[in-house]
Order: structure tokens, then sequence, then C-alpha cells
């Protein structure tokens, strides 16, 4: 089995990978077609010849990163299994305890220290190619941290996750799957409610907004829409990045209303002002609330699914696996390939489903602010700052695009000034 396993990696990957480099670098058409030449849409009317060249560049080295390591995680996980590391992971943690309450962390620590020093070379290529192309300007040391940081906040997440779940999955042999689903959505909610005032900071310096001026407007836009905000977050994203954003999120008390300071010092007040409008009409047409829904019913059909496909996996594949059951925490790889799995394949359909949601919300923004120029122009900034392709290959928008492309938006807003100046 080792064999066939490092066989077909060898074969298979490669040639994925060359797929991949021949659809973004030779295939893909990447042209502005011919209907939007000359439109506000079209990036050779904001954008020198130069920053086009850039964002065309830096679009496709990111997207062939991202397809291609699409699946190094299940190589690892494969690869665990096959050469008995996952076994030997799950001896050790039983040598430190015979508690599966600290087994099954230390297992899940030891998996989760060995995959995050697999990709690491994937994160730090991300990183390069941000810096190499001017969006990112954080410090090694700083990104450093953070990766620390996200690989700790995971860690506990998912140990405590998994804890749980595998003391179902020892309880329940037929309705773990049930149960777990049940046990998630308080937990998802808590964690809506805890990212905005607990977790975001420990990445950032969050403060209330210094140009009040600025904040009593939002706080009027958001007052209009019935959003219950008393303040505006500015964030110090210029340390990190010099893209730009805003967003809305939290529940009940949590709910914050925030900005990167890169948004403000790079764009014009209106512009800013259509920019919030935007976030604000996610909460105005409860976007939030039905991403919690959505999420809910993609992870029970997730759960049930995975619980079918893992029996399969295990009854044809545990023997040359040395996993005894479901129950064996050495099984663990083969779920996390599985839901990995159900995440690629169910990606299209969100994607889709957020980028009606994003293109609803522009809507909602045009319709607030009524002032097209600003909406147009805080577009072109963001894409001239993020240096966005704003007419990706099909296969990157369906796959990597929550949001409608540039190109679409920026029309969207065309054509309804045109609607608007229409008797």
């Amino acid at each position: 089995m080792k064999k066939r396993f490092i066989k077909g990696t060898l074969i298979i990957y490669p040639l994925y990978v060359l797929l991949v480099w021949l659809y973004l670098f030779q295939w893909a058409d990447v042209g502005i077609p011919a209907a939007y030449e000359g439109t506000a849409a079209d990036p050779a009317t904001f954008m020198t010849d130069r920053e086009l060249e850039l964002s065309q560049e830096y679009s496709r080295y990111r997207n062939f990163l991202s397809f291609a390591t699409i699946p190094l995680e299940w190589i690892i996980y494969i690869g665990v299994l096959v050469f008995g590391l996952s076994h030997g992971f799950k001896k050790f943690g039983e040598r430190i305890s015979r508690f599966r309450i600290v087994s099954i962390p230390v297992y899940v620590l030891l998996l989760s220290a060995l995959t995050w020093f697999l990709t690491f070379p994937v994160d730090y290529a991300y990183r390069y190619l941000s810096v190499h192309y001017g969006i990112s300007t954080q410090s090694f040391s700083s990104w450093m941290r953070d990766e620390m940081l996200g690989f700790w906040i995971g860690f506990i997440i998912m140990a405590l996750l998994i804890t749980v779940l595998y003391m179902l999955i020892r309880r329940f042999e037929k309705r773990w799957w049930l149960y777990a689903w049940v046990g998630l959505i308080p937990f998802i909610v808590l964690m809506m409610y805890i990212q905005p005032v607990i977790i975001d900071p420990l990445y950032n310096d969050f403060y209330e907004l210094q140009n009040k001026e600025l904040e009593e407007k939002i706080l009027t836009l958001a007052e209009r829409a019935d959003v219950p905000a008393d303040r505006v977050y500015e964030v110090n994203m210029s340390e990190e990045t010099n893209s730009m954003n805003a967003y809305v999120n939290g529940i009940g008390s949590s709910l914050r209303i925030v900005l990167w300071d890169t948004t403000l010092n790079r764009l014009q007040e209106d512009e800013v002002l259509f920019i919030m409008a935007h976030e604000i009409g996610h909460y105005v047409m409860n976007h939030l609330y039905w991403n919690l829904f959505g999420l809910l019913v993609g992870s029970f059909i997730g759960l049930y699914a995975g619980y079918r496909i893992l029996r399969f996996a295990f009854r044809k594949w545990g023997d040359a696996w040395n996993v005894k059951d479901m129950s064996d925490i050495a099984g663990l790889p083969v779920l996390y390939i599985v839901l990995s799995l159900l995440t690629f394949v169910a990606t299209p359909v969100e994607l889709a489903i957020s980028r009606n949601a994003e293109a609803d919300a522009d809507r909602y923004a045009i319709e607030m602010t009524e002032d097209v120029d600003a909406a147009i122009g805080s577009f072109q900034e963001l894409t001239v700052n993020g240096l966005s392709d704003v007419n990706p290959p099909a296969l990157v928008k369906y796959m990597r695009y929550g949001h409608p492309t540039m190109m679409e938006r920026i029309h969207m807003l065309e054509s309804y000034n045109d609607e608007k100046s229409s008797p």
C-alpha cells in the first residue's frame, strides 16, 4: 500500500499541477469582453498599464497556488495513515494518559503540528507573493506571531470538538452524527458571539473611530436601517496590508461596525459611506442569520454523509490502516479527508449563494446612498489597492469568488445609473 501511495502521488499530483498551470497561464481567457471596453468596469480606464500587468500576474500566481495545494492536506492525511504515523500518535497519547479526555487532545496536537509543519511552505509562499506585489506590509516576526496564534486557537477549538465527537462516537455508534450536529448548534452561535470581542482583538488593535464626524454619518446610516449600533470601530490593518475592508459582524451585544484604517486612508468620505451601506445591507437582509442557517443545514448533511462514508471506508481499509473501528482516534485523518472532500464539493454552491448575497448588498447600498460615482470609485480603488482581477477565469470565479467579479459589480452600478436617468 505504501508503494502504491508513493507511486500514485508522484504521478497524479504533478499531472494535476501541470493541468492547473496550463489552464491559468495558457488556456484561460483573461481579456476584457468587448461590451465592457471603455466603460467604468474596464480596468484600462482606472488602472495604469503596470498596475494592470501586476494585477494579472498576482491573481494568476495566487490562483495557481490555491488550486495546486488543494490536494496537499488529503495527501498528508493519507500518508499519515499509510505509514503508520496515526497509530503512533495514538499510542503516544495513550502513554501520556489512559484517559481519552487527555489522549485525544494529544493526538490532535501531534497531527495538527505535523500538518502545520508540512504546509508551512505554502503559507509562506502566500506571504511571499503578497509582500512581493506590495499587498502585505507585515513584518516576518508579526506574521509568524499571527501564524502561531492561529495554530493554537485552531488547536484548542479542534481538540475540544474532536474530543466530544469521539466520545459521542463511542457512546452512540449509529446516531453520533445527529448528536454531534445538535451540539454544534450552540457552539456555532457562541463562536459568532465571541469572535468580534475575544478572538479578533488577539490579532489587531480595535479602537473607536477617530473621525467623529464620519462616525456620526455612519451611525445615521445604521439608524436608518435599524442596526443597533452606538459606535464604529477602527482597526489598524495598515501595519499588515495595503488592502481595504469593512464589515459588520457579531450578534446581540457583540455587534460591531468595523473599518480598516486602510479604507479610511484611501477612500473619500462618500466612498466610505457606500462601503458601510453595503455592510449594513448584509445585516438588514439577515445574511448573517441565513449564513448560520446554511451552515447548520450543510453541517447536518455533511455529518450524515460523513457517517455513511466512514462506515464504508473503515470496513474496506480499516485493517490496512491499523484502525479498529470508527471510534478509534487513529482514524481521525479519514474523518478530516471525508469532511474536506464534502466541503470541496459544496464550495461552488456556497460561493454562488454568497455572490448572490453580495450582489443584493450592492443594490441595497446604492439604493440607500444614491451616489453612483462614489460607489464606482470605491470599487475601482479596491481593485487597484488589492491588485484584484476584474475578470477572472470561469473556474476561478466559481471555485474561489464569494463576491461577484469587480467587472460585474461596477457594471451593475452603471446600469443602475442608466435606469435612474431613464424616463
